[in-house]
């Protein structure tokens, strides 16, 4: 209250003093004020950067702000309500407030002109120690003792109604105002919307705008309370600003003079135009949980729960419809195609759900933080996130447009425009780049006019592009504008065209393609192309084996000769052998001294010359060829070794295959070049040079037959005759045939319908619909879409580590399948498993689940008799498994399910305590870890255990006291003779040394629970932290960790809650 001011100028003696004490040579500042009015240390000083004032907080519990001139300074008024030390003071840099935080856990808001409190944040085990603003952005930053925590005071999210897709309604500084896209000019009307008295509430949340009458409603909120405004704005869309206020939680247009209210009571009202209640529609008791409603056309509203949406006729009263969705936010319709159909966007904070106008579900997808959307012209779903613009398209398939440097909200997309609002409520546009979902959208509408153009015109070549066209089934597209031969290569080879595969094989000329076109091509019977693979690698041993399948034993015959000359003694066994030329047979194992063998083969087929010079070389060898004569006689049935004979002669032909038409992508991009199919089918894509050698006689011996072939020449294998080469009547006579009088009908070739089989397009599958009927990770699972369910097993478990779920995955998909064998040489037929058969139809179809609880009973039995037997790892690995399957079993039996949860969390926890003890060397530490064993929540049975061990290790290390209170809690729980006398001389050991000799981290009075991270009691009243989870408990410096006990989830993790979220979804 008191101030001081410097009136005098420093002396030279005193100059000279300060420069010796400032180091960096600065002049002497001259203190102009000294404010006096705090009774305790000054912590924090700050200015306002707008007007002359100056806040300051001290230990006096009390937050004090100044004014000042430049001749003097004076406090102004003192604010109360901080009950311990205030660390740091701060100006709201944009409006009329102040910030202060304290050391006694609270940070809190004051409002400068009524000198009150509006808001108090607070943290039940930090104290807060300092404040910051963002310089341009609404956002604050308080440090804590254990870390940092960023704010805001207030949603920033402006109120916005679109008409049209022209006309934007929005409220800034509280006049609405109006943005026309079209011509991009902006109105402001003179509507000033009514806003609530006290700083930082009543601001406007939602509008709605309606055309018939050109009024908006605006819904505004206040704490525990909300409230609506109706405007009128006449035919100038100026009004008279006055507005028609009632009382309700949510609000929307129902009819052209009509709207309707969700009241507290959950009772909707009716109204017109004055504001005057015309009718009252009670809920149906299947939907009395309503806390929200939307805007769904003439007559029906959406009405939101927690865990669903549903469609309500006003006039029948009853629900049409309903689909499961987690507290969604927004309703964003389309505009009405040329069929009068509409789509509709339900959007949650981690969900997006798009339906038809009968709330029948489409595809749903999951995001993190979606901030707000809209609809492009062409059917696509345009939205934000924190940090991104992405696109949703009608089957689900998304992908990232451009980044964000700051959120925004979208108001309306037109072309490759985006119009939307920032933060500060101004219009702005930004141009993004459309080619990637409208060629997607085009592929999957069937628009392949507009496809061929994209492929023709745009900059498609990206590797997120090839792979959408592979997920998707269109490899064939993706290979006319690829021009890597590699990547063309494989494209080719999942969509099964061998020829563009081997044109890119034979650019790219590495052994490991020629190997996989080898594969391919036999597979489809195209041996010719196999042929050429084969030699490219020089793999000779399948070189011969598909001359041996396919009958070509001229070629056969100079495989052989090309063993002979490579000195392949193997090799030439198998073609002699592939031949049934037995005489090289004989000869080659002459040739590698197998003189025995030789001469069996000569005798059993009577080959008088090899047996004379054999049994020469035998008589020299000092071999008896009466052994093998004997050997031979003992065999009862002989028969001569000789090659199959094929029964259809393919040397010269490929396997025929089933002709199918080409789809019309196909034909198109085949025709591209061409004017016409005609012109299509008449190029000739051969050489101009055909070696008359090819495929038949081009199978000359290498010179460097070891190493890889130098010879690139692509006609090594050939090309088809050319049948303008055939001459009729010339080297091949042309008989003449009397054929008069024969009538017969040749098929019309332009009706092609019985010449080809066209395949039929495959429609949705049974995993397509559990997707979309239910939100459950299991149910994700069953259909295949894992990472929807690591998702979704994220935000409401916090899962992080799935590597231990990896065969409960894989389990619950080979589950919910059955195959069932067909005919033969066909595929088995795969068909879903319904749990819900009985009463549904396939498009409303949930997969069986098939982790149930009687299971994990029978595993729990098994794992107590472990711990009975001291088996620690078995029972661990058992209670772990256990703890896993949880996740997987029927939402119906949560209850029990988190309860065997909460058991095995128990018994994992103590199994740990026991292992660590037995690996610990310390008496002193194992003590310890004994005793918290006893703390856990274990059957009579082991609790008797874990009492009996830690009584005795603190017996051991002389802490009789604690050695007495466990046997008496051992006592109580009725143990055997032998342990209840034991117990008993304790407890009387215990009353006559009343002592512990070592004193251990443990308190028997002070409950406690058990950080499962060090393994040290967590008394009451300190923080803790919990697994997301298990719930197991931890010690805050463990936040973010991995759980020790379960293994798979964070700590600390703020999340959903999965009992909960399994709960209210039951998902059938």
């Amino acid at each position: 209250t008191g101030l001081r001011t410097k009136n005098y100028s420093p002396s030279n003696e005193d100059s000279l003093k300060f420069g010796q004490n400032d180091l960096f040579g600065n002049s002497d500042v001259i203190v102009t004020h000294v404010l006096e009015g705090h009774e305790r240390g000054v912590n924090w000083a700050a200015f306002n950067k707008n007007v002359p004032l100056i806040v300051s907080g001290a230990d006096d519990r009390l937050v004090k702000f100044w004014r000042m001139s430049e001749t003097k300074a004076w406090e102004v008024d003192t604010l109360r309500g901080h009950y311990n030390n205030v660390s740091c003071v701060l100006f709201h840099p944009r409006q009329d407030l102040i910030l202060s935080n304290s050391e006694d856990n609270t940070i809190r808001v004051w409002d400068t002109t009524k000198r009150n409190t509006l808001g108090t944040f607070r943290r039940e085990h930090d104290r807060f120690w300092i404040l910051a603003s963002h310089p341009e952005h609404n956002l604050f930053a308080a440090g804590h003792d254990t870390g940092l925590l960023v704010f805001k005071l207030e949603h920033e999210r402006p109120a916005y109604s679109i008409f049209g897709g022209k006309i934007v309604y929005y409220i800034k500084e509280r006049y609405l105002r109006t943005y026309n896209i079209m011509t991009g000019k902006e109105r402001a009307t003179t509507i000033a919307i009514r806003k609530s008295n006290v700083p930082l509430s009543g601001k406007p949340r939602i509008m709605h705008y309606n055309q018939a009458e050109n009024a908006i409603l605006v819904l505004s909120n206040e704490k525990e309370k909300s409230w609506y405004d109706l405007y009128y704005l006449g035919k100038g869309k100026s009004g008279n600003g006055e507005s028609k206020r009632g009382q309700g939680i949510a609000v929307a247009w129902v009819a052209r003079n009509r709207f309707v209210v969700l009241d507290k009571f959950k009772k909707l009202l009716l109204k017109n135009m004055e504001n005057n209640t015309k009718k009252t529609i009670y809920l149906p008791p299947e939907v009395m949980t309503t806390d929200n409603i939307f805007p769904a056309g003439t007559g029906s509203v959406l009405l939101r729960e927690v865990d669903k949406v549903s469609l309500f006729d006003l006039q029948q009263k009853r629900v049409l419809n309903s689909v499961k969705a987690n507290f969604i936010k927004f309703a964003i319709w389309s505009n009405k195609g040329k069929d009068g159909s509409q789509q509709l966007a339900l959007i949650g904070r981690d969900v997006i759900i798009i339906t038809n106008k009968k709330l029948e579900p489409k595809c749903r997808i999951y995001d993190k933080r979606v901030k707000s959307g809209a609809w492009h012209d062409n059917g696509v779903f345009i939205y934000t996130t924190l940090n991104h613009i992405k696109y949703c398209l009608p089957n689900g398939d998304t992908g990232i447009i451009r980044t964000l440097d700051v959120p925004i909200y979208i108001t309306a997309v037109k072309k490759d425009k985006v119009f939307f609002l920032d933060r500060k409520c101004k219009n702005r546009v930004i141009n993004i780049d459309v080619t990637e979902f409208v060629f997607k959208l085009a592929l999957v509408q069937n628009n392949y006019q507009l496809v061929l153009k994209m492929v023709n015109e745009a900059d498609l070549i990206g590797q997120s592009i090839i792979k959408y066209l592979q997920k998707k089934g269109y490899p064939q597209v993706a290979l006319h504008f690829i021009k890597d031969d590699k990547t063309r290569f494989n494209l080719a080879i999942e969509c099964g065209n061998i020829d563009e595969a081997l044109e890119s094989a034979k650019a790219v000329n590495i052994k490991e393609y020629w190997h996989t076109l080898a594969f391919e091509a036999l597979k489809q019977g195209n041996h010719q192309v196999v042929e050429m693979a084969y030699q490219r690698t020089n793999n000779y041993e399948s070189l011969s084996f598909l001359y041996l399948i396919t009958g070509n034993f001229e070629k056969l015959s100079k495989m052989l000769k090309i063993a002979n000359k490579r000195n392949d003694i193997m090799s030439c066994f198998h073609n002699s052998l592939y031949l049934g030329n037995v005489e090289e047979r004989v000869n080659v194992l002459m040739k590698a001294n197998q003189f025995s063998l030789a001469y069996a083969t000569a005798v059993t087929y009577n080959l008088q010359d090899k047996i004379e010079l054999l049994e020469t070389k035998l008589e020299e060898l000092k071999i008896p060829t009466q052994h093998i004569l004997k050997a031979l006689n003992n065999v009862p049935e002989q028969h001569a070794l000789l090659p199959p004979t094929p029964i259809n002669l393919l040397a010269e032909t490929n396997w025929p295959l089933l002709a199918v038409s080409k789809g019309i992508m196909e034909t198109m991009l085949a025709n591209k070049n061409n004017n016409s199919a005609v012109v299509g089918l008449l190029s000739d894509d051969g050489e101009d040079d055909i070696d008359e050698n090819q495929w038949g006689d081009s199978l000359n011996i290498p010179d460097d037959i070891n190493g890889f072939s130098n010879n690139n020449n692509e006609d090594d294998l050939g090309g088809d005759d050319n049948d303008s080469d055939l001459d009729v009547g010339g080297a091949w006579d042309d008989i003449d045939i009397d054929l008069s009088g024969v009538d017969i009908s040749l098929p019309d070739k332009s009706d092609s319908k019985d010449s080809f089989f066209r395949a039929p397009k495959a429609g949705p599958s049974i995993s397509d619909f559990w997707s979309r009927n239910s939100e459950l990770a299991v149910d994700m699972i069953a259909a295949g879409n894992l990472e929807t369910a690591m998702n979704i097993l994220n935000q409401e478990a916090g899962i992080v580590n799935f590597a231990p779920l990896k065969p409960f995955f894989s389990s619950i998909y080979l589950s919910s399948y059955v195959s069932v064998p067909s005919f033969a040489s066909l595929p088995s037929l795969i068909s879903g498993i319904d749990r819900n058969w009985q009463e549904s139809s396939p498009k409303s179809s949930l997969p069986v689940i098939s982790t149930d609880l009687s299971s994990l009973v029978v595993k729990l039995k098994s794992a107590s008799t472990f711990t009975t037997e001291g088996k620690f790892p078995q029972a661990l690995k058992l209670f772990l498994n256990v703890a896993h399957s949880v996740i997987f079993v029927n939402p119906d039996d949560h209850q029990e399910a988190q309860e065997l949860l909460t058991l095995c969390r128990h018994y994992i926890t103590g199994l740990k305590l026991e292992i660590a003890r037995r690996e610990e060397k310390d008496l002193t530490r194992q003590c310890e870890l004994s005793t918290y064993f006893t703390h856990c929540k274990l059957q009579p049975k082991h609790l008797i255990l874990s009492l009996n061990l830690s009584m005795g290790l603190a017996y051991k290390i002389q802490n009789f006291q604690l050695a007495g209170s466990l046997a008496k809690r051992l006592l109580e729980l009725n143990p055997k003779s032998n342990l209840a006398t034991k117990a008993r001389k304790i407890i009387a050991i215990s009353e006559q040394k009343p002592s512990n000799k070592i004193k251990i981290n443990y308190d028997e009075r002070n409950p406690f629970v058990i950080c499962c991270g060090s393994f040290t009691p967590i008394y009451k009243g300190t923080r803790l932290i919990k697994c997301s989870y298990c719930g197991s408990a931890y010690l805050p410096n463990y936040k973010g960790s991995l759980c020790k006990i379960c293994g798979i989830a964070e700590v600390g993790k703020d999340v959903k809650g999965f009992f909960i979220t399994k709960k209210r979804r039951r998902g059938y």
